[in-house]
């Protein structure tokens, strides 16, 4: 930031120009010359500056002509006139920090055919703000917005007068007043005055903030072709023609449409300079249709799985009602799901869809045999832009028989066990994040309430919470230190009719590292059968080089349990990799709780909340 200052001070100051004596960088100057002789070239060496903090050196450093002419021969009396420039453009490169008055030694030494030249600066003491008037006249002067960010203005009263920090304040007034539709704001004052003597400036600055605007005509234009009927898009103007004019609202409306995932463009442009007399602001949205069918197709493999494949289509829009349609196939050795779903848009409560999909799936692993096929009918509404609330209601049907109870002989058939569950489900999923690709600051997370009657739909009474949290902050530009926490709990006496896709486990990539998937846990023979409860946590570190390439370590710990916790604890150490769909992550870890425990490799990609 200090380095936009360099060259030039702001418009708005006014002071007479630095009267420090410059004898002696003269002097030394004209006694260099007179030894080297003045049309002589000479190569200029390394510029030290000292005395100052990192940003102000670098600040002083881009001013300085001598540094660009380093590694180069230039004529004795060009050298000359470089020297005896470093006092001003250093004066100059201090003031935006707020140092007018700093004491500069310039020093130019001669050695090995080059010229060095030593800077020291010691910058004394800084400007103080002694008077600061900052207002607003007109109809802005009573918004209550306008009147906190005048409120925040700085550098206030007291301080040092941080150029930078003085302009970043009064844009952000100046911008705000846009935002809330004074267009005709201007200003009627700005002026800063610093008196070097009495190190203190006096800052007045006045907006004459004009009548606001009101919100105007909205209309949709869809270009090249119409995909979807404007009603639709109508529904998400959630105010009326005529209120008053605020940015937050276009904003709102570009979230909402971008949420719909029609378009792959979409421009909104309010027209202050089309209001007429009402001062009623039109606003054009500009949209351009998105490719209507998105495929999917991979390979995977997992251990328990085996390889397979993946496909999926998904129409993002169906008709012009903006109806949506996807089907996707896992499709693995031991493990395959189908899963059809159909969404229409949603707008009567809160922006969101209705949702009906059908999923059918069949595992086959080592230790069990289960077929389940699950309906579910939702409502999501988009609460703010921080929570999205999902209302759901399930019916489920599941055959499942362990084989260490019915042994792996192919000619004996498994003694399978059938349950029916009929249950609503509250889902609540919370993320305010710096950025939502790879965050370094922020929390996000979500929480499940489901639970059935038994003779209601469902073949035992059962209720049911299960929490999720990620919590992110960077340290420093390269360092990221994640926090994640999980809890869950099942309210039943009847755990035995509970179907394992009801259950809780623990153990795997995004549970515990240095366990396999589902290892944690109740257990018939070796393998797990899902518990009542479970409680993970971690704590990660990662650090980041310049290619985007990182390395972490961590350590997880938890357990799935039905009475008491049995705690196992992993560590390890991973790469990390900061693609644009998310940091990719390799993982080796291994449990502590066994001297014999083997280790696990991990990978998975994105950021989870």
């Amino acid at each position: 930031m200090a380095a936009r200052y360099a060259r030039r001070m702001p418009a708005c100051s006014r002071f007479p120009p630095a009267q420090t004596p410059r004898l002696p960088a003269l002097l030394l100057s004209g006694l260099f010359l007179f030894g080297s002789g003045t049309a002589q070239a000479v190569e200029v060496g390394e510029v030290e500056i000292r005395g100052l903090d990192e940003a102000m050196t670098e600040n002083v450093r881009v001013s300085l002509s001598l540094v660009d002419a380093i590694g180069k021969d230039v004529p004795g009396r060009r050298l000359g006139y470089m020297i005896r420039e470093v006092e001003d453009q250093t004066r100059e490169a201090l003031e935006p920090f707020g140092y007018y008055s700093p004491d500069i030694q310039v020093e130019p030494q001669r050695g090995g055919g080059a010229v060095s030249v030593t800077v020291t600066v010691d910058p004394g003491e800084p400007v103080r703000v002694r008077n600061s008037d900052i207002a607003i006249i007109g109809a802005g002067s009573d918004d209550r917005y306008l009147r906190r960010d005048l409120g925040a203005f700085a550098p206030s009263p007291g301080a040092v007068f941080d150029h930078a920090v003085y302009e970043a304040s009064k844009a952000r007034i100046s911008r705000r007043l846009a935002e809330r539709g004074y267009f005709d704001a201007d200003f009627s004052a700005r002026r800063v005055a610093v008196t070097r003597a009495e190190q203190a400036a006096d800052i007045e600055l006045v907006w004459t903030s004009g009548e606001r605007y009101d919100m105007g005509t909205i209309t949709f234009t869809q270009e090249p072709e119409s995909i979807v009927n404007d009603d639709l898009l109508e529904k998400l103007i959630y105010w009326n023609e005529g209120e008053y004019y605020h940015q937050g609202r276009l904003d709102r409306l570009r979230t909402s449409l971008m949420r719909l995932d029609y378009f792959s463009r979409i421009d909104i442009s309010p027209q202050p300079e089309n209001a007429g007399a009402d001062r009623q602001v039109p606003v054009d949205v500009t949209l351009s249709p998105a490719k209507r069918k998105v495929q999917t197709a991979g390979v995977s493999y997992g251990t328990d799985s085996g390889a397979g494949i993946r496909l999926g289509e998904e129409r993002r829009y169906v008709n012009r009602r903006g109806h949506k349609a996807l089907w996707q196939l896992d499709y693995a050795q031991r493990r395959k799901t189908l899963t059809l779903q159909y969404r229409i848009p949603a707008f009567a409560w809160l922006d969101g869809w209705y949702t009906v999909s059908l999923q059918a799936a069949d595992e086959q692993t080592d230790y069990i045999d289960t077929r389940r096929v699950e309906l579910v009918g939702s409502r999501s509404g988009q609460y703010n832009q921080h929570l999205n609330l999902i209302a759901s209601m399930h019916v489920l049907r599941e055959r499942w028989a362990y084989v260490e109870e019915n042994g792996d002989a192919p000619d004996v058939e498994p003694d399978y066990r059938y349950a029916t569950f009929s249950y609503p489900s509250l889902r609540a999923e919370y993320v305010n994040v710096d950025d939502r690709i790879f965050p370094t600051r922020g929390i996000g997370g979500n929480i499940v309430l489901r639970g059935g009657v038994e003779g209601v739909g469902s073949d035992a009474s059962f209720a049911q919470i299960h929490a999720r949290a990620s919590w992110y902050r960077g340290i420093g530009e390269r360092n990221r230190l994640i926090v994640r926490g999980e809890l869950g709990h099942t309210y039943t006496d009847a755990l035995v009719d509970m179907p394992p896709s009801l259950r809780f486990y623990a153990g795997g990539d995004r549970s515990i590292r240095g366990y396999d998937w589902r290892e944690v846990g109740p257990r018939l023979g070796d393998f797990a059968v899902g518990a009542k409860n479970v409680t993970t946590g971690s704590v990660e570190f990662e650090h980041y080089f310049e290619n985007s390439f990182g390395v972490a370590g961590f350590v997880d710990s938890g357990s799935a349990f039905d009475d008491r916790p049995d705690f196992h604890t992993g560590v390890g150490i991973g790469v990390r990799w900061r693609s644009p769909v998310g940091p990719l992550r390799f993982d080796i870890a291994r449990g502590l709780d066994d001297p014999d425990s083997p280790f696990t490799l991990h990978l998975d990609i994105g950021s989870t909340f």
